[in-house]
C-alpha cells in the first residue's frame, strides 16, 4: 500500500534509506501522470518519533531525495517532486498505522470480496497477528481483515480526529516556542 505500482515500489526501495538517514519515514509514494501530462512524484512522510512533518521537514527531505533522484535518474522524462505530510485524514499504509490510530474511524478498500463487499467503514480496533481489527457500524463482532488484502485505507475526517490534529499542532508550536526562547 505504500506504493501502488512496480515503479512506486522500486522508488520506495531506493528512497526509504535516504528518508531514514535524514530522520523520516515514507508513509506513501505515488508516481502519477502519464506520458502526455507532466508526471508528479508524491512522497508523504513523517518523523517516526511524533508522526509530524512541518514545512522545514518537507524541504529537508525533498533536498535529500532530489540528490539521489538526480544521480540515479530512475524516472524517465520530466516530473515534479512533491513532498508533504500525510495530513490529518491520512492514508494508513503500514500495520503500525492501524495500531497508532486505534479508536478512530477509517475506510478500508480490499483487493477481493469479503462478506460480499470490498469497502468497509468503521472504528479501528487494533491489530491482531497481521490482521486489522475494525468495528463496523451495525455489527456486533469486531471484523478481522488480513492486512495483505487492504489496497487502500484512510482515516475519516471526524471531530475527534480534528481535535487530535489540533492538539498535536498546539504541542508542536509550544515546543518550537520553548526551543526558540
Amino acid at each position: 500500500m505504500r506504493g501502488k505500482t512496480a515503479e512506486d515500489l522500486r522508488l520506495l526501495e531506493m528512497l526509504d534509506p535516504v528518508a531514514e538517514a535524514v530522520g523520516y519515514e515514507i508513509v506513501r509514494i505515488r508516481l502519477m501522470g502519464g506520458e502526455r501530462n507532466q508526471r508528479r512524484l508524491q512522497i508523504m512522510a513523517e518523523r517516526p518519533a511524533d508522526g509530524d512533518m512541518n514545512v522545514e521537514d518537507c524541504a529537508r527531505l525533498s533536498r535529500a531525495v532530489s540528490e539521489v533522484l538526480d544521480a540515479a535518474d530512475p524516472i524517465s522524462g520530466e516530473y515534479l517532486l512533491e513532498v508533504s505530510s500525510p495530513g490529518v485524514d491520512r492514508p494508513l499504509t503500514r500495520l503500525k498505522d492501524f495500531e497508532t490510530y486505534e479508536g478512530y474511524e477509517a475506510r478500508l478498500e480490499l483487493d477481493r470480496l469479503a462478506e460480499g463487499r470490498k469497502r468497509f467503514r468503521g472504528q479501528l480496533a487494533g491489530v491482531e497477528g497481521g490482521q486489522v481489527a475494525i468495528d463496523l457500524e451495525g455489527e456486533e463482532e469486531t471484523a478481522l481483515v488480513p492486512f495483505a488484502w487492504i489496497v487502500e485505507a484512510k482515516l475519516v475526517l471526524t471531530d475527534e480526529l480534528m481535535k487530535r490534529g489540533a492538539e498535536t499542532r498546539a504541542a508542536r508550536l509550544a515546543d518550537e516556542q520553548q526551543t526558540s526562547e
